[in-house]
């Protein structure tokens, strides 16, 4: 049996030892507590980390990352030389106890995600917005980046008599 694997070019090398080790530990998680599904209801604070959508324009790069529940004052941005880091937490309510609880699904904790942008962003123009829990961050390109349009003119033959070309080896009568 021969298993094919799909080719992503733009994939970073170490994301799939990432998903391999994802499921190696849920893999010893479930072998090691007999009881996995009692575990698996009580309090996640593990980690987490938010998804996020990135896209780009002529005139800007935008990420958008869901942390639904977060308060603004707990998310922090920062940008050091080409790379953006944003970290936050997510904190359980101390007012409800975990006994108190049927199910917890929602994962708390802290996240840290960082993204390494190409030379062409403008750095210092980064611009971010909260909005119905998503973080969206505006990242503008530099001048140089941005789509040039010049326009060409196209002369017409009848104005303008052409001038006889010449070709290499032959000679001009």
């Amino acid at each position: 049996m021969t298993t094919m694997a799909r080719f992503v070019p733009f994939r970073s090398p170490l994301e799939g030892v990432a998903v391999l080790q994802n499921r190696l530990n849920s893999i010893f998680n479930d072998f090691a507590s007999p009881n996995s599904e009692l575990q698996n209801e009580t309090l996640s604070t593990s980690n987490f980390i938010p998804p996020v959508d990135i896209y780009e324009d002529a005139h800007k790069l935008v990420l958008r990352l869901e942390v639904p529940g977060i308060p603004q004052e707990d998310l922090q941005i920062n940008m050091e030389n080409q790379t953006l880091t944003v970290k936050g937490e997510r904190k359980l309510l101390q007012d409800e106890k975990e006994e108190n609880f049927h199910r917890i699904e929602r994962r708390y904790g802290s996240f840290v995600r960082s993204f390494t942008l190409p030379a062409t962003i403008e750095t210092d123009s980064t611009q971010a917005s909260y909005e119905n829990g998503v973080l969206s961050v505006t990242l503008q390109k530099k001048e140089a980046a941005k789509p040039k349009q010049v326009k060409i003119e196209i002369g017409s033959g009848s104005s303008s008599k052409p001038a006889p070309k010449q070709m290499e080896g032959s000679r001009a009568a």
